[in-house]
């Protein structure tokens, strides 16, 4: 019997960039067991397991994804564990993805998803993914993912709904002062794709907090300040159905409007001479003045 409601915990926790912090993710997953039993899944920011720094990334399966894979059998949780940086050799050498695996309640590995837009030029080193990552709850609905920049591109949240992602889980490692544009972009995601929007981050080494929770409506259900903190929500699944038929709170009907479109976007096609300004731009670098 398929049931809309479903229950969520996004952990805005404190991240060390220097020792692993999976001890502490399972301690968060405990006390989530034992206080919020209604909650199925939980959601940590990016980059959250061991912190971001390079040196620490691993070959997938690897030790740290066994752990959290351990400690989501332990709790019966779905875990979200943020993400790592995952090494994986290619025809030129050592390449490292900035990567996040899905594990259900039995510490399956349902699907590993990397992040398309490492954060360019400040994420050096970091290649980016191509292949988007939906998955299904049984029973209650089906799920996507995205990473931190991915969100600053509309394409992969509206290649998410067409897929028919519900809702979509998005952890974030944001310690810079453009937060509060990520807020905003959180909230237009929701709204134009009429999804639950869960961005997660992190504090201290894993970023300036303020984790934002919107509904299929866009409208905000928690935005959090800049210390550590538990958000458990209660998502309702019909809600999204209902909006996505009716229209958000009634009017638009923004995915019907895009699949009924008349118009061809031929600034989609990678390398479309029609669109010389983008090339007058420059190389993508750090400004050095």
């Amino acid at each position: 019997m398929m049931s809309s409601t479903f229950g969520i915990a996004g952990i805005q926790m404190q991240v060390s960039a220097f020792t692993s912090n999976v001890e502490q993710m399972g301690n968060y997953m405990r006390h989530i067991r034992m206080r919020f039993p209604w909650v199925k899944m939980v959601l940590f920011s990016e980059l959250a397991p061991l912190g971001p720094k390079h040196h620490m990334a691993e070959a997938l399966p690897s030790q740290t994804e066994a752990q959290l894979a351990e400690l989501a059998r332990e709790t019966g949780l779905w875990v979200i564990p943020g993400s790592l940086f995952e090494r994986t050799e290619g025809p030129d050498g050592e390449i490292v993805y900035n990567t996040l695996s899905v594990i259900n309640p039995e510490g399956q590995i349902v699907a590993r998803y990397r992040k398309m837009f490492p954060f360019r030029p400040y994420e050096k080193d970091v290649a980016g993914g191509d292949q988007f990552c939906v998955f299904d709850v049984p029973d209650v609905g089906r799920f996507g993912v995205s990473i931190c920049y991915d969100m600053w591109f509309p394409e992969t949240t509206r290649t998410l709904a067409a897929m028919g992602a519900e809702v979509i889980l998005h952890p974030t490692m944001t310690d810079t002062i453009d937060r509060d544009v990520e807020l905003a972009i959180a909230r237009a995601s929701a709204a134009q794709n009429q999804v639950y929007f869960i961005d997660i981050n992190g504090v201290g080494d894993g970023g300036n907090g303020r984790s934002i929770v919107v509904d299929p409506s866009g409208y905000v259900l928690h935005q959090s300040e800049a210390g550590a903190e538990i958000i458990p929500i209660e998502i309702d699944l019909e809600k999204v159905r209902r909006e996505r038929r009716r229209g958000l709170r009634s009017l638009g009907q923004p995915l019907k409007s895009f699949r009924d479109r008349d118009c061809h976007f031929t600034v989609y096609q990678k390398d479309n001479t029609e669109f010389p300004y983008l090339d007058s731009l420059g190389p993508l670098v750090k400004p050095e003045d």
